[in-house]
């Protein structure tokens, strides 16, 4: 379970956060909403100890994660894949590679690396691209790259901040549909998006955010 527990963060006079107290069950699959500044994304930062909390506590199955310092919060990190809007893929290396990289961070062989990357990648449905250079993929196949990379190394979590936002409807219909099949297995699935028109129709609990208040949290 991930908790929030009036958890607020403030830079200068200005608060992203206030006081937000916010519940995401194991298993669940949830969506982060709210206008832009609503402060979707710095929740998200808190939750994988990009940033701090000003006031307030985090815990995630229990710990307290805001308390976690050097090596204690590389090993937290591991338990989560993480989706950005822009893929940030590396276009000097294969989808092969690119896919690899955590577990290559991580320490795994050589040939426990081949595995998953290919079994991470024929779960997006790009098996047959990992020696593609990325730069010749369309957008929804570059979020695909980025969607097997988070998830290659089978974490506990899949975290994604605007995941379609700069896919067309199709698309972007498709890659929600990658994040369900992942979370029928178990995986906790939080997603930041504005995209109110498709996470309607997907029936998932919605989260609204509004200017660092939770507004809303209701089970769909």
């Amino acid at each position: 379970m991930i908790e929030f527990d009036r958890v607020s963060r403030r830079y200068g006079d200005q608060y992203a956060l206030r006081n937000l107290n916010l519940a995401i069950d194991q298993g669940e699959m949830a969506f982060l909403t709210g206008h832009s500044g609503a402060g979707k994304s710095t929740a998200l930062r808190l939750l994988l100890l990009l940033d701090r909390p000003t006031g307030g506590e985090i815990r995630v199955c229990g710990e307290r994660i805001t308390r976690l310092t050097g090596g204690a919060v590389a090993r937290y990190r591991r338990r989560f894949g993480v989706v950005f809007q822009d893929h940030r893929l590396l276009f000097d290396r294969s989808v092969h590679d690119n896919v690899a990289l955590p577990l290559e961070i991580a320490g795994f062989s050589p040939r426990d690396v081949t595995r998953r990357v290919r079994a991470a990648l024929d779960k997006v449905g790009l098996l047959g691209s990992e020696r593609a250079d990325p730069a010749s993929l369309s957008g929804g196949e570059q979020q695909r790259v980025g969607i097997a990379r988070a998830v290659v190394a089978r974490p506990e979590f899949l975290i994604a901040d605007e995941p379609t936002g700069n896919l067309d409807p199709q698309l972007s219909s498709e890659i929600m549909s990658l994040f369900e099949a992942f979370n029928q297995v178990g995986v906790t699935v939080l997603i930041a998006t504005h995209d109110m028109p498709l996470i309607c129709r997907l029936r998932h609990r919605i989260i609204t955010l509004s200017a660092g208040n939770l507004i809303a949290g209701d089970e769909p």
